[in-house]
This record gives structure tokens, C-alpha cells and sequence, in this order.
């Protein structure tokens, strides 16, 4: 299972359970996890909404893209969604490779490309209320 989303927590063990070895010199692994602060304010848990379907589907994509355009082994991409609270995770991202600089600009590559591209959206529960967030904007909820 090479790309999901998910309510369930991650382990990274089983993650890399599902990636080849032999010829990788080099696993990048980035785990992104709910902090406490962000813009300032105290943050109480983070609410992820996806659409499940085309979220697989465009991170299969970006997968694929990754692959090719970075000479990659493979590659593996979970996104968690639900009521996340401080220091749970949130998106697991290897990039797998026979040399580490590959491996490196595919997962910060693949990282962003999920930010962009995949239909998940982050509402922050902070000390101040509820906020979409959009890129670097926070829109209070109504």
C-alpha cells in the first residue's frame, strides 16, 4: 500500500515494510506532525477533510511524477485526516533511491506537490477559534 489516506496513525516500520530493497542506497523519510504554535497562536488539534477517492488518485500521480522525474525505486505517500491533536501525524512521504541527493529533492518535491495538488483540506483549532487554512492564509470560520 503505497499510497493511502488514512484515519490511522503511522508506523514508518511498516511503511518501509512496503518499499523494495537491494539497489536503494538511500530512503528519505519526512514525517509532517501537528505542532503547537502556528502564526503565533496556541493550537489545539488540527481537522482534516479529504476527498478520499481523487486524494488516492492525485497521489498516485504525484508518485508516478516523482518517480520518473527523479530516477526514483519507488516511492510511498499516506495522508492521515480526521481530528488530529498536537504531535499526532499527519503525511508520511518516502522517496527511495540508489543515491540520497535523488531521494532528498523527490520528497521535499512530492511534499509540496501534495500541499498543492491533493483535495485535502486543514481547519486549525486554536486558542483564538477556528481557521481554514489556505497556502499562508487563515480564514476564520463562520
Amino acid at each position: 500500500m503505497k499510497v493511502r489516506v488514512t484515519v490511522e496513525g503511522f508506523s514508518v516500520d511498516e511503511a518501509l515494510s512496503y518499499l523494495p530493497v537491494g539497489r536503494a542506497g538511500a530512503y528519505v523519510v519526512f514525517l509532517g506532525r501537528v505542532r503547537d504554535i502556528s502564526r503565533g497562536k496556541k493550537v489545539k488539534k488540527l481537522v482534516y477533510e479529504v476527498y478520499e477517492e481523487m486524494a488516492t488518485r492525485e497521489m498516485e500521480a504525484i508518485r508516478e511524477e516523482a518517480i520518473g522525474r527523479f530516477g526514483l525505486i519507488d516511492m510511498l505517500i499516506w495522508h492521515r485526516f480526521g481530528e488530529l491533536p498536537v504531535g499526532e501525524d499527519t503525511i508520511l512521504v518516502i522517496a527511495v533511491s540508489p543515491h540520497r541527493e535523488a531521494a532528498f529533492e523527490a520528497c521535499r518535491w512530492a511534499v509540496d506537490e501534495v500541499k498543492h495538488r491533493v483535495p485535502v483540506w486543514k481547519k486549525e483549532i486554536r486558542e483564538d477559534g477556528s481557521f481554514w487554512i489556505e497556502g499562508d492564509e487563515a480564514i476564520p470560520e463562520e
